[in-house]
């Protein structure tokens, strides 16, 4: 009897120790991942908040998740982002969903919605409702799995080269507008394209398009817009940005499980601290581009208002009937943005007495 004691003790205490090396080697065990950005290399909020990102990973995994950077056209061009992580070629990357459309057309609805929820109230769909899922869903057959990675906030309405006074203004009009918001100036008569950052101010310069939207005040005066257009216009098309962390799915599955607990808290605190420094720089840099460049901020015509709001329930009508899983999105996004409306008029109430 002592003699079998005596067995399974030591067989216990084998065991344990067996699993104790373990543990202690994968406590050891380092991981060294390159992530692509769909932007360029210190650019504002976006690209600096990665920065942040990569640092916060080191420092929490005491120097065992150790990511390196690449701006856009670094090691891939801009919209070769996806690919990248689906492949292996980087573990992480850091984008926004519309710029998928072509591979998976059911995505740029995560991006934004013209005449859509707000950045807070996007978040809380993707983080609390069922954005996540659906968008985890969509990914699942390309072995990425995306978290929250940001958010731009409320976008401008974008630089013209030519006045917008009525609908017949759109006809012809050739504009960089990416996502939803591009499939209503095409249902208005434009002429929308996708253009990765680097390309928009050589191309306003040179006439190849008449319009742009990028992203912010901030974003847009880094970037000087303001010397290539004349007109520049409130948003209506990009309520917020959403912004993506791809994980290559193989290389999540591999990082131990505090690992995975970081890159999970860190993507939320990632999401918060750009939203913050969109608002902090958004209003400065707005400022200074109405008072030191005199830019002159106008409001699309009421009538074209109307067709842009028109077109986007339309277009939402039939992009709900691409799919099954197109029916869920939109009946997701749909359903939760009426859920806001009763509170976002409490908010409304707040913003017609501050502003005033």
């Amino acid at each position: 009897m002592k003699r079998r004691q005596l067995l399974t003790a030591t067989s216990a205490a084998a065991l344990a120790l067996g699993a104790g090396a373990a543990q202690a080697k994968e406590k050891e065990q380092k991981f060294n991942w390159k992530l692509v950005m769909a932007w360029p290399k210190n650019f504002p909020g976006l690209a600096t908040s990665m920065d942040w990102f990569v640092q916060e990973a080191k420092k929490l995994s005491n120097g065992r998740l150790n990511i390196t950077l690449y701006g856009a056209g670094e090691l891939v061009p801009a919209f070769e982002v996806f690919n990248a992580v689906s492949e292996g070629t980087a573990e992480m990357g850091h984008s926004t969903p519309y710029y998928w459309k072509g591979k998976i057309p059911e995505a740029e609805m995560f991006s934004s919605v013209p005449f859509g929820m707000l950045a807070d109230e996007t978040t809380a769909w993707f983080l609390e409702g069922e954005g996540r899922k659906l968008l985890t869903e969509l990914y699942k057959p390309f072995g990425v799995v995306p978290f929250i990675g940001g958010n731009t906030t409320m976008q401008m309405g974008g630089w013209f080269n030519k006045e917008i006074n009525s609908p017949e203004d759109l006809k012809g009009l050739k504009i960089r507008m990416p996502g939803i918001g591009g499939e209503v100036y095409k249902m208005a008569g434009a002429s929308p394209t996708s253009l990765p950052g680097s390309e928009i101010f050589t191309s306003m310069q040179s006439g190849v398009i008449d319009a742009t939207d990028w992203v912010s005040p901030w974003n847009d005066l880094a970037f000087g817009l303001h010397k290539a257009a004349k007109f520049y216009y409130n948003g209506w098309q990009e309520p917020c940005g959403l912004i993506e962390i791809l994980l290559n799915e193989k290389a999540l599955a591999s990082l131990p499980e505090d690992l995975k607990a970081i890159i999970e808290n860190l993507t939320q605190a990632l999401n918060q601290r750009m939203m913050n420094a969109f608002m902090h720089n958004n209003g400065q840099s707005l400022k200074v581009l109405q008072e030191q460049h005199k830019i002159e901020i106008r409001n699309f015509p009421a009538d074209v208002l109307k067709v842009f709001k028109e077109n986007t329930a339309k277009y939402l009508e039939t992009f709900a009937g691409k799919s099954a899983i197109a029916k869920r999105i939109v009946d997701s996004y749909q359903s939760y943005q009426a859920s806001q409306v009763e509170y976002a008029k409490n908010r409304i109430q707040f913003e017609q007495s501050r502003i005033a």
